[in-house]
């Protein structure tokens, strides 16, 4: 597989179907993967990346090279798969295949769980969240983006990125201690 460079983004600014489709290949795979994250079906995921890829080709001449094509893709994914559930108003997906990244926090962070609790039931206790923390959490966990990053992806302030992060963390904490204790039905 060939790595997209500089040149093959030039030549797909220039609506070069080759250079395309060779750019298509390299990240569709890892880029259905970031959607099917956050959308319900395989049909749903595949969707929004077709509309993800048109939007970045439709958009190339605004990638300016300061991130790699690869992170400036997967925004726009996220931004098209948070669009079409707000449009669909449906539940995010189960995380089925998702790592949960382990961050390094001093004791006073409280991101920790019982050593009992599952990543099942992490997926379903996030599944569980509000919406507006629901969003957040997975950007901040899951996807790793920090919360400027966060304020851009969903057009609001940092500060309320970490607002909802932390409230949206006291909810999952309590969603898992209920799970932990045979409360949660």
């Amino acid at each position: 597989m060939k790595v997209v460079t500089l040149d093959n983004i030039e030549l797909c600014k220039q609506n070069n179907r080759k250079a395309q489709l060779q750019v298509y290949q390299q990240y569709c795979d890892a880029m259905y993967h970031v959607a099917l994250r956050f959308v319900n079906h395989t049909a749903e995921a595949e969707d929004v990346v077709q509309d993800a890829f048109i939007k970045a080709f439709a958009k190339l001449h605004q990638f300016k090279g300061d991130v790699t094509f690869g992170a400036w893709l997967k925004r726009i994914v996220i931004n098209k798969s948070i669009d079409y559930l707000k449009s669909k108003k449906q539940r995010l997906v189960e995380l089925d295949e998702v790592h949960l990244k382990v961050i390094d926090t001093d004791t006073n962070d409280k991101w920790l769980v019982e050593d009992s609790t599952t990543l099942n039931d992490i997926k379903e206790a996030i599944n569980d969240l509000p919406e507006k923390y629901k969003y957040v959490v997975m950007l901040y966990l899951i996807e790793g983006y920090d919360h400027q990053e966060i304020s851009e992806i969903l057009n609001i302030t940092a500060i309320a990125s970490r607002t909802q992060l932390s409230r949206g963390k006291v909810k999952l904490q309590d969603l898992l201690k209920h799970t932990h204790y045979g409360e949660r039905y």
